[in-house]
């Protein structure tokens, strides 16, 4: 019978790698699967990551930390993790044709974004532009005195174009359905920040040569860079294979050490906390392989 993993890590974001690593040096056998949708891989360059003056692209940064993973036996095994099951004090997973057991899990699966209405081409195009952004405390600054709209309505709405005035007096926060849906409060929020309230719905975002333009009832705006503020889905249907909790946003549930409510499962990253930092995913990651270490040796010395 072949012998099952220490931990099977999912998701090769930065979170996945960083803990891989973590994992690898100190010689347990892992196996770390990736579906290649890594939203780190969408970044065209990170300004805030520490360590990189003059910023890095996501690709180069992933790129990095594979070969760091590689130095210590770690290879990403490219699939997806169809099915998850518990049975006794061991993990089953379901990769293509393959059934891998393990005695630890590391979901490190992240979130998607969900979109504006935009031809999928176009999308990705003008987020290597920056003409599209989705997280202004990674790039909020790369907009100062810049047109800024906020694709978004209520209290998400709100909040991040609240948050985007502190980098330009000119943002306007765009509903994309129809008629906004904000309270009195969020109204005189918006107003007292002098941000503009535009009733959608908006049609599908177009790129010009150096702007992105969002098609109104009234007639088409030009923006230098649109954030959509239209939440995001979390990727925690693994989870929910093995009941683990969520919180009321649909994140996993963890205590300190990024355990889950289920032993012998532990995540990091957005699915666990959606700050959407990479700095904040590695940190998390780095606490869960720890957390995984001294587990599996309080079940079994792990001596050299």
């Amino acid at each position: 019978m072949t012998k099952p993993l220490d931990c099977l890590v999912i998701g090769a974001g930065p979170a996945g790698l960083t803990a891989s690593i973590y994992l690898a040096r100190c010689h347990l056998a892992i196996r770390l699967v990736d579906a290649g949708h890594s939203r780190a891989a969408l970044i065209p360059r990170t300004r805030n990551h520490a360590g990189f003056p003059g910023g890095i692209a996501g690709t180069d940064l992933l790129a990095r930390m594979r070969e760091q993973a590689q130095e210590y036996g770690v290879a990403v095994q490219h699939g997806t993790v169809d099915r998850l099951v518990k049975t006794g004090d061991h993990f089953t997973a379901d990769v293509g044709a393959e059934t891998l057991t393990t005695r630890t899990v590391l979901l490190t699966t992240g979130v998607v974004n969900n979109p504006p209405p935009m031809d999928q081409g176009d999308h990705d195009s003008a987020v290597s532009r920056g003409l599209l952004r989705y997280c202004p405390i990674c790039d909020g600054y790369e907009v100062t005195d810049k047109r800024v709209a906020v694709i978004g309505t209520g209290e998400r709405g709100t909040n991040e174009a609240i948050y985007l005035r502190m980098y330009t007096r000119d943002v306007s926060l765009i509903a994309p359905a129809g008629a906004h849906a904000l309270d009195d409060a969020q109204r005189s929020r918006l107003a007292e920040a002098h941000i503009a309230i535009i009733d959608g719905p908006c049609g599908p975002l177009r790129m010009g040569e150096a702007t992105i333009h969002v098609p109104l009832p009234d007639g088409e705006l030009a923006f230098d860079t649109a954030y959509p503020a239209m939440g995001s889905v979390i990727r925690s249907d693994l989870a929910k294979m093995v009941a683990a909790e969520m919180t009321d946003e649909g994140c996993l549930q963890t205590d300190q050490h990024q355990r889950t409510t289920i032993a012998g499962l532990y995540t990091a990253g957005d699915v666990a906390k959606g700050l959407d930092q990479i700095s904040h995913a590695m940190g998390e990651a780095s606490v869960a392989a720890a957390a995984i270490r001294n587990d599996l040796a309080a079940i079994t010395p792990l001596f050299r």
